[in-house]
């Protein structure tokens, strides 16, 4: 019964770890845009409580509740490499999570040399990783 309970509350952390990679560089597109002072204050206040107040819990919970799942049933590492890969793919979205932080912190330093149409394809990354993770967990390919 505690396996279940882990793992309703690794998938709740999840969805809002993604809310926040989802939103976080949406952000950006709008913040790469604007021109004044207010706007930028604004959206620097924004990114940050954004990224501090509910993607950097939201990970460690997400990496908590995973770690516990894997402890309790270790067995996991034998049924195949699909959970290989899903782990693979978490590191993936950890390195992306800390891009994000470093982008945030330049935004805020005034020393983005981005546009807006970057950002809009660098918001799509989280979206593939999270199709493949959830493929891998369902179907569990290999």
């Amino acid at each position: 019964m505690l396996y279940l309970w882990l793992k309703a509350f690794h998938i709740v952390a999840l969805v809002s770890w993604f809310a926040g990679l989802f939103y976080l560089p949406r952000l950006f597109v709008y913040h790469a845009s604007s021109t004044d002072d207010v706007s930028h204050e604004r959206f620097c206040i924004m990114e940050r409580k954004l990224y501090r107040g509910i993607m950097l819990p939201a990970m460690i919970a997400t990496l908590a509740f995973g770690i516990a799942l894997v402890a309790m049933n270790p067995a996991l590492f034998a049924t195949g490499g699909w959970l290989h890969a899903k782990l693979v793919l978490v590191l993936v979205l950890i390195g992306y999570h800390h891009v994000c932080g470093a982008q945030m912190k330049r935004f805020a330093r005034h020393e983005n040399t981005r546009g807006h149409v970057f950002y809009r394809w660098f918001n799509e990354i989280p979206v593939l990783v999270l199709i493949a993770i959830v493929i891998l967990v369902v179907v569990r390919p290999f």
